[in-house]
């Protein structure tokens, strides 16, 4: 009998190489971005969108288009959060998106709106207070964000209050002279010096530890359910028909709140980390009964 040649034998026992697909990663296993986390998503990049046409509207000088732009990309950024927990939606994405979101059309976009208006003809110190306000909602952001991961943060607090006036409201503040302007045609809303403090009172409460009220989990009782309905269409209907009054009285009743707020927050919270502590021990030293 023939032997075998060795040069065969080899090759037989050697191992047969793999398929090309085992080398290849399996594209079934990688993470499906899931379907309901697109609609907060989407209601943030249209906030975006809003942001960016207000910037367009200042450099045309459509002053009223900037100004609604602003108040929409307001209103979307309220509606996102919302639909995101309404469809447990969350996602790390989707906080990262916001932040972005809320830095171009509420920190970038109301500077600009402001220097195109009026700060401009206060040469740098104008351009300046524009950065100060834009560099302060950043600051403020990365503060809400720190915050929001501290567990150890008192719930309630954390649930009711604000650390300063929030993104879309301090935007709003910000554009309040241009509102009063387009409402009452008074050219001391338009003065540049005006603006330039307003505008540095905007931007030192943003970044204030000042507690304001937050609204989110604001809730109704069963029987005030109607009223609360009605005001609602009421409002909306007063926003249709007269803008700028509507939004006059609404950023007057806001600020109205701030002061409420620090007050209602020292009532509620006023006993100090200290103070308790001393409490603990007083009550530790007492005899027992």
């Amino acid at each position: 009998m023939r032997k075998p040649m060795n040069g065969i034998a080899k090759a037989k026992s050697a191992p047969e190489p793999r398929p090309e697909s085992h080398i290849m990663p399996n594209l079934n296993n990688r993470h499906i971005f899931p379907l309901r986390s697109l609609v907060p998503n989407a209601i943030t990049v249209l906030a975006i969108c809003a942001g960016m046409s207000a910037m367009r509207f200042a450099i045309l000088g459509r002053w009223e288009g900037a100004v609604l732009a602003i108040l929409i990309a307001g209103v979307l950024d309220g509606l996102d959060g919302r639909m995101a927990r309404l469809l447990k939606g969350s996602s790390r994405f989707g906080a990262e998106l916001d932040s972005l979101s809320d830095i171009v059309s509420f920190g970038v976009a109301p500077a600009v709106i402001l220097y195109s208006w009026t700060l401009r003809d206060v040469k740098g110190v104008g351009w300046l207070l524009a950065l100060i306000f834009t560099i302060s909602m950043a600051l403020r952001l990365a503060r809400f964000n720190t915050m929001s991961q501290n567990e150890g943060q008192n719930a309630e607090e954390k649930r009711d209050y604000f650390t300063g006036i929030p993104a879309p409201a301090a935007a709003a503040l910000a554009l309040w002279p241009m509102i009063l302007y387009f409402l009452t045609d008074i050219a001391f809303f338009k003065d540049p010096v005006f603006c330039v403090i307003y505008l540095g009172i905007i931007a030192a409460l943003t970044v204030s530890s000042l507690p304001t009220f937050s609204f989110k989990k604001m809730s109704i009782k069963r029987d005030y359910v109607l009223l609360y309905l009605l005001g609602i269409a009421i409002f909306a209907t007063m926003l249709v028909t007269h803008v700028w009054a509507t939004m006059s009285v609404v950023g007057l009743a806001y600020i109205a709140t701030i002061p409420m707020a620090y007050i209602h927050h020292r009532r509620r919270f006023r006993t100090s980390p200290e103070v308790q502590g001393d409490e603990q021990d007083d009550e530790q030293d007492k005899p027992p009964a």
